[in-house]
């Protein structure tokens, strides 16, 4: 869905970077919303999947994408626009809520027709530091409503729905477990919440994915990045249900050597 970006080519280490408008999106009326260029929802091109079909390997799989629904309402709107709207247009944001529920059922009932289909991973950034993008209650009427249909979509067709989603997410997390019913998440900050914390928290009912801090690895030494690695393994991996990675997406300012130490040291691990 066509998108206000804000583009440069001078981003840190190789490749252009873009921010959102965090003012004004796309929609910020009825007028915009008539206006839109909605995909029609019936038309899909599935050459890619047909393709994957008949030539992954044997011991690959095609990992579903979406679930984007408090992020399409950030991108769509602006944050600051949105933020208003949720209590002077609030009938326009929850029809923006509706229509993107709408296209992600509609392109995930397609993606699910894939024989290769392994797994789901949905992508959809909640929160800051501190809290949530939105209200706690508003998220769970405008987000979460999308990501259970989702989620039951896709394990209605027998596949795990991963969740990565940036932020504190501490005032929903137990929606997304028993709700929601995520098998997995992903994305930890230490100063928000430690994977160690989180797998002694919650890891009896749900998955925990990453693990070690984005800013760790981009300033310790070899040295600190093994120690940490380890100290992550053992705690997270007794009961099963934990993946080592990064806290938060790899970034392209991660130093490349820190990041192969990370992966060097989990497979050294016994």
């Amino acid at each position: 869905m066509p998108r206000d970006l804000s583009l440069t080519s001078d981003a840190q280490n190789r490749g252009d970077r873009s921010w959102i408008n965090e003012k004004e999106g796309v929609i910020t009326s009825w007028d915009d919303f008539e206006r839109y260029p909605w995909p029609d929802g019936q038309t899909w091109d599935t050459r890619d999947l047909e393709w994957f079909d008949a030539n992954l390997p044997d011991d690959m799989c095609l990992v579903g994408r979406g679930g984007h629904f408090c992020e399409y309402l950030c991108w769509l709107m602006g944050y600051e626009t949105l933020c208003f709207a949720l209590y002077e247009q609030r009938d326009l944001v929850e029809a923006i809520a509706a229509k993107v529920l709408e296209l992600e059922l509609a392109a995930a009932r397609v993606m699910l027709q894939s024989k290769r289909l392994g797994i789901w991973w949905a992508s959809d950034d909640l929160g800051f530091n501190t809290g949530l993008m939105i209200s706690p209650d508003d998220t769970r009427q405008l987000v979460l409503s999308g990501h259970k249909a989702l989620a039951s979509l896709v394990h209605q067709d027998g596949h795990p729905y991963l969740l990565h989603a940036c932020g504190n997410r501490s005032d929903i997390m137990e929606e997304l477990i028993t709700d929601v019913k995520l098998d997995a998440i992903h994305s930890w900050e230490d100063k928000i919440e430690s994977i160690c914390d989180a797998k002694i928290a919650y890891g009896d009912r749900i998955a925990i994915l990453g693990g070690i801090d984005v800013g760790f690895l981009c300033t310790a030494d070899e040295t600190a990045i093994r120690d940490r690695v380890r100290l992550t393994i053992s705690t997270c991996q007794p009961g099963g249900g934990f993946c080592l990675g990064s806290g938060n997406t790899v970034a392209n300012y991660i130093p490349l050597k820190n990041y192969l130490i990370m992966l060097d040291e989990g497979r050294r691990y016994q």
